[in-house]
């Protein structure tokens, strides 16, 4: 079936974007690559739930049964020889002397490594969709040290995006002391607050733990064509609604010259059909976080978008809510690195409370990972203007700089 007709958009205009992307300043991005953004997607690409399947199997549907008792099927401890291929592969990047957004595969070359992180990332685009390593030496490493060796395992997954309008390509998770209430202007990463289940702007996110709380910020990770399966069977009028591109988006002031403030939006999408390919499979995928849809009530006061409809606010709790049934729930200890793909799972964080300043010890800890995987190198096929872009999604704001800091700031 062809996609719904909403809005064409001109092959001109796409043409004109995609030129854009590739007039990169290397003064500023010397790799010569640049994060494109956030975008609405090609409306004539939206396909209508009509098209969408009633039921989905395969290795991406999975139930936390299949793995809570497996651990085996997705944790995998560092070994000995693991870690000194890597140790030593960062203390020759460092004696470089590069920046490290300027870490490749070609300049963190890990031959050992390399076939079972090959096998790793395919495992979280078209598998289940998460992997938990264990046995990081942080404390051994350090801060630096540790920052290059896992960019270094995040340029064999795909290519660091900006997570934020300062160029954040190394993000930290940790408690700034900012007002969660504020959803229009805080980022919630940046506080001890809840997180709901959501899918960042990139194909796959990585967190490393650099040091835990003394209470809560515990993981959750739910199957997206679990949860789909579920609605088809319970409530198809809530995933129909899941399909209409009605759901407005809040850039939270992260928007460059001349771009809306907000995008208009599905939540759950089809791919688009493969060209080499017409009769291969168009996955689901979704791309959803409450925080920024919860946020625009400075908009819909004023009568600029409409206000979420009550069958909105119902889907809103619903999709929660079939999220915390399905979820697998996981511990990130001091180490730890998970990697989860945004297609085809949803994320969540437990609220958390630090160790007071009397403990001696540091706060709570994350550094973070946004790769991005162009649909040329094994990314989904995606209704975006920029689904072929090395750098897709992410958050960029006009030329702002990319930027790989050591702690939160």
């Amino acid at each position: 079936m062809a996609p719904a007709i909403d809005v064409d958009t001109p092959v001109e205009a796409i043409q004109g974007l995609k030129a854009k992307a590739k007039q990169v300043d290397r003064s500023i991005f010397p790799d010569g690559l640049k994060t494109t953004g956030q975008h609405p997607p090609l409306y004539d690409q939206v396909y209508p739930y009509s098209a969408f399947p009633k039921r989905i199997e395969g290795p991406t549907e999975w139930k936390a049964e299949d793995y809570s008792n497996n651990p085996e099927r997705w944790v995998h401890q560092f070994s000995e020889d693991e870690l000194a291929e890597i140790s030593k592969t960062a203390d020759d990047f460092i004696e470089l002397g590069l920046p490290l957004t300027g870490i490749s595969k070609d300049n963190f070359q890990l031959p050992g490594l390399e076939s079972a992180l090959n096998t790793m990332r395919r495992e979280l685009l078209n598998g289940k969709g998460f992997i938990l390593y264990k046995g990081f030496p942080v404390h051994q490493w350090g801060n630096h040290k540790s920052a290059v060796a896992y960019m270094g395992l995040g340029a064999y997954l795909g290519y660091p995006v900006s997570q934020n309008g300062h160029g954040h390509i190394l993000g930290h998770v940790k408690d700034l002391g900012e007002d969660s209430t504020q959803i229009d202007k805080v980022r919630i990463y940046r506080t001890n607050a809840r997180q709901f289940f959501h899918a960042d702007d990139c194909d796959i996110v990585g967190l490393l733990c650099i040091a835990k709380s003394e209470f809560g910020g515990e993981s959750d990770v739910a199957s997206i064509h679990n949860v789909w399966n579920i609605l088809q069977d319970e409530r198809p009028d809530v995933a129909e609604l899941l399909t209409k591109p009605i759901w407005y988006f809040d850039r939270k002031g992260e928007d460059s010259q001349g771009e809306d403030p907000y995008i208009r939006a599905a939540v759950f999408y089809l791919e688009t059909p493969d060209p080499a390919n017409p009769e291969r499979e168009q996955r689901v995928y979704c791309k959803w976080d409450p925080y920024f849809v919860r946020s625009l009530t400075r908009f819909s006061d004023k009568g600029i978008i409409p206000p979420l409809s009550p069958e909105q606010e119902e889907a809103v709790k619903l999709l929660e809510a079939t999220c915390e049934r399905v979820k697998l729930h996981m511990i990130l200890d001091i180490g730890d690195i998970q990697f989860v793909a945004n297609t085809h799972t949803l994320h969540a964080r437990t609220a958390y409370r630090d160790f007071g300043p009397d403990s001696g010890k540091p706060r709570r800890h994350l550094m973070r990972l946004w790769l991005s995987v162009p649909q040329d190198e094994g990314g989904w096929r995606l209704p975006f203007w920029d689904s072929d872009e090395k750098k897709r999604g992410g958050i960029q704001v006009d030329d702002t700089p990319p930027v790989a800091r050591l702690d939160a700031d």
